[in-house]
């Protein structure tokens, strides 16, 4: 992965900073318990997660090298009431990047997932900490298929990635660039 042209890209303040790890457990839990060292709009990146959290409580499956396994720390300047439909919200800016992109056209499973025929490409996370009404930190943790070609048995008919449905290589970091950029638009 080309981190530095992720840092330099034209976006104001998301992915400035990146933090890239060859493996870790999950980028959404190192977040959290590196929240205090973290800047805002700090991204968290890793080619492979050995505990990647996926919808209720099941492990997302990374695989290796050939996906986007990431976490936005947001310290946003907003009240809780604010975020309503975020999850939701991250979705369609995501759904909008691929559009954008490549031409193709994502389905919402709402509210947390993204389906490409069918079949699920990109599940996203978003844990926002707040005391009252004032926001903390807000995580948004998204793991994408982009590249990968071999799924676990149990997942191959229930999970896709945009190579293995249009049978060529994608640019991960040009998707996380436009996923940035949307996303800015909205928070």
């Amino acid at each position: 992965m080309k981190i530095n042209e992720i840092e330099k890209s034209n976006s104001r303040y998301i992915g400035k900073k990146v933090q890239y790890f060859e493996t870790i457990d999950s980028t959404h839990k190192y977040a959290k318990r590196n929240i205090d060292n973290i800047n805002n709009g700090s991204i968290i990146i890793a080619e492979a997660q050995t505990g990647g959290i996926g919808t209720k409580g099941r492990i997302w499956y990374t695989g290796k090298e050939n996906n986007i396994a990431m976490t936005i720390v947001l310290k946003p300047d907003k009240k809780v009431e604010e975020l309503e439909n975020l999850t939701v919200d991250i979705a369609k800016a995501i759904q909008k990047a691929i559009q954008e992109l490549y031409n193709i056209e994502l389905k919402i499973k709402e509210p947390n997932d993204l389906l490409l025929k069918e079949k699920k490409i990109c599940g996203i996370l978003t844990e926002v900490n707040s005391i009252g009404e004032k926001i903390n930190y807000l995580l948004i943790s998204m793991g994408f298929n982009v590249n990968e070609t071999e799924f676990p048995l149990e997942l191959e008919h229930i999970v896709t990635s945009l190579k293995k449905e249009y049978n060529r290589e994608f640019s991960r970091e040009e998707v996380i660039i436009r996923i940035i950029r949307n996303l800015e638009e909205i928070i």
